[in-house]
């Protein structure tokens, strides 16, 4: 469902990478659950733009422009960039969702500003705008205890076990957009960042080098 040509009210981005072979990693929930919202909202990834496809919609009431970036994740922030500039937004009109290999599966963590916590994909982001301060909704894929081999572990196709725990990932993050534009952040952390258990540390995703990380 196409809205009007003015400015949107947010630009929300999911993180991922581009092509068959990652489409069901747990690296790509990002793009899992912008896709998610698209679908509920009746919104078309219909425009090529900026190196990443866009779509443009209401959802919760709000106008909003989803974009999954076509770079490789290490070179998200470059199209994210370009979108900004291209609908006149400031850096708080951006929500940025992620996969986090140190957050429980199911779970998700708002937050408004901040470091990359080691993904490619937001330090991208982080260089290319010159600030950490946009919102990012970060969803949670770890495992329990963190495998060895980070790299191997979020580039690896889903597991038939893990889908459930994906699909709970993927509603939970999409309440928790909704409560963000409609509520605002303050009231979507203090109902969404408050399970316990996330791990000492924040490794983020297994993103220290190589191409599609």
């Amino acid at each position: 469902m196409e809205s009007g040509t003015g400015r949107p009210a947010w630009l929300v981005v999911g993180l991922g990478n581009p092509g068959p072979a990652y489409l069901w990693t747990p690296h790509n929930l990002g793009f899992m659950v912008v896709d998610a919202v698209a679908a509920r909202a009746g919104i078309a990834f219909n425009r090529h733009s900026a190196g990443a496809l866009v779509g443009r919609g209401r959802f919760a009431g709000v106008e909003l422009v989803l974009a999954k970036p076509q770079t490789y994740m290490n070179a998200s922030g470059g199209p994210v960039r370009s979108l900004l500039e291209e609908y006149g937004l400031p850096t708080d009109r951006l929500i940025v969702i992620s996969d986090d290999v140190a957050l429980p599966w199911g779970t998700v963590r708002i937050r408004e500003r901040g470091s990359a916590g080691g993904h490619n994909g937001l330090r991208s982001v982080i260089a290319a705008l010159g600030t950490d301060r946009f919102l990012r909704l970060r969803v949670g894929i770890g495992p329990g205890e963190l495998p060895e081999d980070l790299t191997a572990y979020v580039l690896r196709p889903l597991e038939r076990s893990e889908l459930p725990q994906a699909a709970e990932a993927i509603d939970t993050a999409t309440a928790a957009l909704e409560c963000i534009l409609v509520h605002g952040a303050a009231a979507a952390m203090n109902r969404f960042n408050r399970r316990a258990g996330m791990p000492a540390g924040n490794t983020g995703a297994a993103t220290q080098g190589g191409a599609p990380r």
